[in-house]
């Protein structure tokens, strides 16, 4: 059962990501879309939830293909090759974790932690839960029955060539919608070579993270979102003004995502938050082999 928010708590939260919006409007850097694809993704409308990825595929003419066994968030790992990033390296496990995410299950642990906390707390509560996005658990127990992983695929119809992956994850436990987000592959042009590229559509524009791939131990990968300025590895938010205008402003939004095999053979993810100075959330998966489906 879902904990939908009620009327005052829509009301409040429409207040406080509309001042987002005004504030983005205001002091973003204006960008042509033309000029800046990295940066151009799917726009939210004011609920995006778990029917945006199939009206997207619509308003922009691609083919889909929905839940099937094998997607993954990319659809080669090797499109991350760079002068600082070799692909061939990863652990075996880790690579197929992205080629073939739909054929693994997740389980998740957040730990909330430091001054932020609480203002990071309420920006879910009231907004994220109303417009079905970016809703990061609150609590352990929220997620202790793990999360659902339901993929699409877009595909360019005239090529067949896939466009982005989107990423749709709902709490088992309550059906809510934690994350959704569309996947792909773009380069900035600070940036020294390929990054993985998440939008998350938001209303009236989006929240775009591009992460630089880096290697760690034993075939481990860490995706950093921390760059050099606007035009790099960051977090973007993007707010769209007119056909041909967007506004945006990159903030001190960091993420870092340490994806490795552990002692036992296990596939696990750390993934951190930190704003400024301040680390505010921790999540912690446990990533393992999808039980076979049911022949239909």
């Amino acid at each position: 059962m879902v904990d939908g928010p009620n009327r005052l708590e829509r009301g409040l939260g429409a207040a406080l990501e509309g001042a987002i919006q005004r504030s983005v409007r205001r002091t973003g850097r204006l960008v042509r879309p033309a000029e800046a694809a990295w940066l151009v993704g799917p726009v939210g409308t004011s609920t995006i939830g778990p029917g945006f990825a199939a009206a997207y595929a619509r308003e922009a003419g691609l083919a889909v293909a929905a839940d099937a066994p094998g997607l993954g968030l990319l659809p080669d790992a090797g499109l991350l090759r760079g002068p600082g990033f070799d692909p061939d390296r990863l652990h075996p496990a880790v690579r197929g974790f992205y080629e073939r995410t739909a054929d693994h299950r997740l389980e998740v642990w957040a730990q909330w932690r430091g001054p932020l906390a609480p203002f990071a707390h309420t920006l879910v509560y009231l907004v994220s839960r109303s417009i079905e996005q970016l809703n990061l658990p609150r609590a352990p127990l929220e997620t202790s029955r793990g999360i659902s992983s339901e993929l699409t695929r877009l595909n360019d119809p005239r090529t067949g060539d896939p466009v982005c992956t989107a990423w749709l994850r709902r709490a088992r436990a309550t059906g809510r919608v934690v994350f959704a987000g569309f996947y792909g592959v773009a380069e900035p042009p600070l940036a020294a070579g390929p990054c993985v590229r998440v939008v998350f559509p938001l209303p009236g524009g989006s929240a775009t993270v591009l992460l630089r791939p880096e290697h760690r131990p034993g075939g481990g990968l860490c995706l950093v979102s921390a760059g050099r300025g606007f035009g790099d590895a960051g977090y973007y938010r993007v707010h769209r003004v007119g056909a041909d205008v967007l506004r945006v402003r990159r903030l001190p939004l960091d993420e870092t995502i340490a994806v490795s095999v552990d002692g036992d053979g296990v596939l696990r993810t750390d993934h951190a938050f930190r704003f400024g100075p301040f680390r505010f959330l921790d999540l912690h998966y446990k990533i393992a082999p999808a039980a076979p489906r049911s022949a239909p």
